[in-house]
């Protein structure tokens, strides 16, 4: 699915980040940048990819998508490594404190907007430049259900900052069709991984009972990492996707919160 492509994948962590490194080494990637804030995540995923992939070449870059320096800094390390860039992949994010919009302290979103809106675009910019010079590209945004469909109340923040994200994607989509970048967004379900293992120990505490061991309902991030990479090689033009993406694309793909399979614009 992806053999052949450079592909950068950034949030490298626990659950669905490393996840994506893994399966894109396994799809045929010739090579990967991964990227994170702390140097040990970066060296287990390298690991991890060449147990599955030896010959997929890697690139780890330490990267704080807040910082602008720091994402062009990222995309010159993968242009001097691999002189181009055929997929972002946009996973890093923080989920801030779980809380609640009629009492939160807002001053405490700023740092899931921070992340997840603003530096996704940061880095989205600074990538999408050596994308424009290729004349090709694409690049997936790694959403939330909560966007969707509110689920148990407890993450406002964070589900405002992945919203004003997700209509900046319609934009992208628009502005960067012409210099056939595609640009989509995938609203994930529940994975379980220490982001949905920390939430259910919250709603634990919240209700006085004792955490399940793991929920029957939620997914395998190594199965949904594998159908999200596919947006990165399989939607053909992003002028058949612009404006219609977020519905259409997103819209069959789910099944009680949790992706089912992967569809391309000649689905629509």
């Amino acid at each position: 699915m992806l053999q052949g492509k450079i592909i950068v994948i950034s949030g490298i962590g626990p659950g669905l980040g490393v996840k994506l490194a893994i399966e894109a080494a396994r799809a045929g990637a010739a090579g990967l940048v991964v990227s994170a804030r702390t140097a040990a995540k970066l060296d287990d995923a390298e690991a991890r990819v060449r147990e599955v992939n030896p010959d997929c070449q890697i690139c780890k870059q330490v990267t704080d998508i807040t910082d602008t320096a720091s994402c062009k800094a990222l995309v010159d390390q993968a242009v001097t490594t691999f002189g181009r860039i055929d997929g972002l992949v946009n996973s890093a994010f923080v989920h801030g404190a779980m809380d609640y919009a009629s009492t939160a302290d807002i001053d405490s979103w700023m740092e899931p907007i921070g992340t997840n809106l603003l530096g996704t675009l940061k880095l989205t910019q600074a990538v999408a430049k050596q994308m424009q010079q290729q004349k090709h590209g694409a690049i997936v945004m790694i959403n939330t259900m909560a966007v969707r469909k509110v689920p148990p109340v407890g993450e406002a923040g964070y589900a405002a900052s992945k919203a004003a994200l997700a209509t900046s994607v319609k934009y992208l989509a628009k502005e960067l069709g012409p210099d056939n970048i595609r640009v989509n967004t995938v609203h994930m379900g529940w994975m379980w991984g220490a982001p949905v293992q920390g939430y259910v120990q919250w709603q634990a505490e919240q209700s006085g009972v004792s955490a399940p061991p793991r929920w029957r309902s939620a997914a395998d991030p190594s199965a949904v990492a594998l159908r999200e990479l596919g947006f990165a090689v399989r939607v053909p033009k992003a002028a058949d996707v612009g404006i219609q993406h977020a519905e259409q694309l997103i819209q069959q793909r789910l099944q009680h919160g949790v992706l089912i399979r992967s569809q391309t614009s000649e689905d629509l």
